[in-house]
């Protein structure tokens, strides 16, 4: 039994809990607990990496997608491993003023490093550091550039005045120099360029949503050296032959499910630039998504309590390989192929690179050991006591189970029957939010599901539900959201300034003194 579950136990007999009537809820409890303690708990190699894109364990790796009841395609584990694995170190991009001195001749002298060193790694805990190390400036490939103009204006003090993150030590957030085998390069972060929360002083914690707040409540911002990475080249070397319009159009078309908005956005021109940008830091247009239905930017922080991967649960989360596999399919290892429907060009779909097996699972290892840092301004005891009582008289607990709160079932979106016969049919549970079901329906992103979120945590997200469009628990629990003329706080979608956010009605109900206590109980998790 994990010292998780031991702890949870005896706080439960402390307080009676055991042989009350909430004795199927505390089993609920435990049993989650133990589940994250056996996915947490597994042996771990050291000093090699598994093989982690395998057929086996892709073959019931996704879900299927509730228009076409078939899983997405992946590509074959010969292919993969045909090409290989990218594994260099990146280094910073200073502030000019700031630079160490010397630091830019002995960069233009280096040679290539990995940025995961397996001779290094002997324990657990050594994964998780070169983990958190590779999370923190793993680079996209795809912004890799060796062009001078770049480079030049990289360095250019000027390019600093623009909005870019300078961090304490006189570096930038986003931009890194790469050495490759072809030289040196200028790139841009892949994970923490989206998953990072700014503190008060100016240093950065990775791993949560973007656009997350401090104590202060200063959110973070959407840093750019100019130079350094522009989401059109970046998408052009991906997207190799197309232009913006049909960039945006194999983004998000979903053929089984045509969206007329989607449709024209191929003829569309210059407008095809507007709807690849979210319009919210807290929201980003992941390929399969759609602009017209967020996907808030997921908190890594508690991952390890999910059992799948995004709000639809596109994908199962059974440990880090699962996490590596995810971090190698959207950064290239995708042929975005959907039964009969092929997205992308015969060039497009090859698989042009990888990852280094090392790299994304030590990434994974990172992100499966991490937890939700603790509030910091919490109220009494007493009122957290009340919010508690009023979480479990609401019923939250069913779907929102102690310790982990979440079941990490998947619930089903409005309109959606599942197949009696449905792979995931042990997880679903066959009842509705009532949330937008747009997402799960309408994309390529849509099983039909969305999975319960865990509430660990939920006190410094700048953005809730899955679509992003409530920027805080008071006006989650604001009936005045099911209104027409509502004014979401978070996404509001293209051109849209006011629109009803429907849907989780739970706890609307309750009196101000009442959703005080919850709320601060909610503050505490």
């Amino acid at each position: 039994m994990s010292l998780r579950v031991a702890r949870e136990m005896r706080r439960l007999r402390a307080g009676g809990l055991m042989l009350s009537s909430r004795l199927p809820i505390v089993l609920a409890s435990l049993l989650a607990a133990a589940n994250i303690a056996l996915v947490r708990s597994q042996p771990q190699p050291a000093g090699s990496a598994p093989r982690i894109w395998n057929d086996a364990d892709l073959a019931d790796w996704a879900t299927p997608v509730a228009g076409l009841n078939v899983r997405p395609a992946h590509i074959s584990a010969a292919e993969y491993y045909a090409l290989p694995g990218d594994n260099l170190r990146t280094y910073p991009v200073y502030h000019p003023d700031s630079e160490p001195a010397g630091y830019w001749e002995e960069l233009k002298r280096k040679k290539p490093e990995p940025l995961v060193d397996l001779s290094k790694i002997r324990s657990r805990s050594d994964w998780i550091a070169a983990g958190e190390r590779a999370f923190r400036e793993v680079d996209t490939f795809w912004s890799r550039t060796d062009d001078p103009a770049a480079i030049a204006q990289a360095r250019d003090p000027q390019s600093f005045q623009n909005g870019a993150l300078k961090l304490p030590d006189g570096s930038a957030h986003g931009p890194r120099w790469v050495v490759t085998p072809k030289g040196l390069m200028l790139s841009w972060v892949a994970c923490s360029n989206c998953h990072f929360r700014l503190h008060e002083e100016g240093s950065i914690t990775v791993g949560g949503p973007r656009g997350a707040r401090d104590r202060t409540g200063r959110g973070s911002v959407n840093p750019r050296v100019p130079g350094a990475q522009g989401s059109l080249p970046v998408l052009a070397r991906y997207f190799v032959g197309d232009s913006a319009a049909t960039i945006a159009w194999r983004m998000f078309s979903v053929p089984w499910a045509p969206d007329d908005r989607i449709e024209k956005i191929r003829d569309g021109g210059q407008q095809a630039l507007s709807v690849l940008a979210a319009g919210d830091p807290g929201v980003f247009h992941r390929p399969h998504g759609s602009p017209y239905y967020g996907t808030k930017v997921v908190d890594l922080q508690n991952l390890h309590y999910s059992k799948y991967m995004d709000a639809t649960g596109t994908h199962r989360l059974r440990g880090p390989e699962d996490v590596a596999r995810y971090a190698a399919f959207i950064s290239g290892a995708d042929p975005m192929d959907f039964g009969p429907h092929r997205m992308l060009s015969d060039e497009q779909r090859r698989l042009r690179a990888r990852y280094a097996d090392e790299v994304v699972y030590a990434i994974g290892m990172y992100l499966m050991s991490l937890e939700p840092p603790t509030n910091p301004d919490l109220a009494p005891q007493a009122i957290r006591d009340e919010g508690e009582s009023l979480f479990r008289r609401e019923g939250c607990v069913n779907c929102h189970v102690p310790p982990a709160y979440t079941s990490g079932k998947l619930t089903v979106a409005a309109g959606y029957e599942p197949p009696a016969d449905h792979p995931n049919r042990d997880d679903i549970i066959r009842v509705s939010v009532g949330t937008d079901p747009g997402l799960a329906l309408k994309t390529r992103k849509g099983t039909g599901f969305y999975k319960i979120p865990s509430l660990r945590g939920v006190w410094y997200r700048p953005r809730l539900l899955h679509d992003g469009s409530l920027a805080s628990l008071e006006e989650m629990f604001d009936p005045a959201r099911l209104q027409p003329d509502h004014v979401p706080g978070g996404w509001k979608g293209p051109g849209i300034t006011a629109r009803a956010v429907p849907g989780h009605r739970f706890g609307l109900a309750l009196t101000p003194e009442e959703k005080r206590a919850l709320l601060v109980f909610l503050r505490s998790l």
